[in-house]
């Protein structure tokens, strides 16, 4: 690892540091020289991600205790987990045009996974129903079968489903979670978590001991979307995590597709005015394929 690797990483190790900190001090600072005398009032206090804790610029930056991330650095070597920073030449085009990139992915898995192209978001209800269920059943074989590589945030629902059907079919699958990677959330999901870390590939911007925290689930969709060609949303109340998912995917220019329901289920109030909204009305597979740019019209 290089000398200005290490710095950063260490940096990216500070508690509660935003990422208008960040990039303050690498616009200050670029080869950060000087990291450890740097002082929080130098740098304007203006983290810009929903709900990050703001640091008083009142306080003195003190030494990052560096032997102490020395031996976090080193563990993860020992885990088998990568650092990928936004410098490296890993890191995902498609995940640098979104707003306010993460300076850095903590990876356990394939990391092959990451070239791999064109990739799909799915997302959805925690409280997935019978009809969200049948709806990937019938969907994915036909996604997986065109080597679409499906995203997801390793949530319990939708998520989860969206990951396990891909790996019962012999697909690829990524996980983007909240928190860190020894803090797998929910616990239920350990096991699914395990299991795509050996065969398959979960990420996190944060440190792997970070614990998740309630700003965590929101800020970690822009990663879903961002590293996806289009986010498809199955099942998703009015008022949804899974519309914030689809919400960064207008922005970022990328397609968004959404499973039609009920006029009857609170889980497809989402979904219908996603598609009131512009979104594409999935039925079948074949709507979802001859959208992506990757993959040839299908009559």
């Amino acid at each position: 690892m290089d000398m200005f690797k290490e710095k950063f990483i260490h940096l990216l190790h500070y508690p509660d540091i935003s990422w208008n900190t960040v990039y303050q001090m690498l616009k200050k600072d670029p080869s950060l020289q000087s990291i450890y005398q740097a002082s929080k009032s130098s740098i304007p206090p203006n983290p810009t991600l929903p709900n990050t804790r703001q640091m008083s610029s009142s306080l003195t930056f003190p030494t990052i205790p560096t032997e102490m991330i020395h031996e976090q650095i080193r563990q993860y070597k020992t885990n088998d987990i990568a650092v990928i920073t936004i410098f490296d030449k890993e890191y995902p085009q498609s995940l640098k045009e979104i707003y306010q990139p993460p300076w850095a992915l903590y990876a356990k898995g394939d990391l092959s996974l990451l070239e791999k192209e064109p990739k799909l978001a799915v997302v959805g209800s925690r409280q997935a129903t019978p009809y969200g269920k049948n709806a990937i059943r019938h969907i994915f074989p036909e996604l997986i079968n065109h080597d679409i590589l499906i995203v997801s945030g390793l949530a319990m629902g939708i998520d989860a489903l969206a990951h396990e059907e891909t790996i019962k079919l012999g697909g690829r699958t990524i996980a983007v979670i909240a928190g860190g990677l020894y803090h797998i959330y929910p616990k239920e999901n350990i096991p699914l978590a395990v299991n795509m870390m050996q065969m398959q590939l979960v990420l996190s911007e944060y440190p792997p001991d970070t614990k998740p925290l309630r700003w965590h689930f929101p800020a970690r969709n822009r990663i879903i979307s961002g590293l996806s060609a289009g986010t498809f949303i199955i099942e998703a109340k009015r008022k949804s995590g899974s519309l914030i998912t689809a919400n960064y995917a207008v922005h970022e220019g990328r397609d968004v597709f959404s499973l039609p329901g009920s006029i009857f289920s609170p889980c497809s109030g989402g979904t219908n005015e996603l598609i009131q909204q512009g979104a594409k009305l999935v039925t079948s597979a074949k709507d979802i394929l001859e959208e992506l740019k990757y993959i040839p019209h299908i009559d």
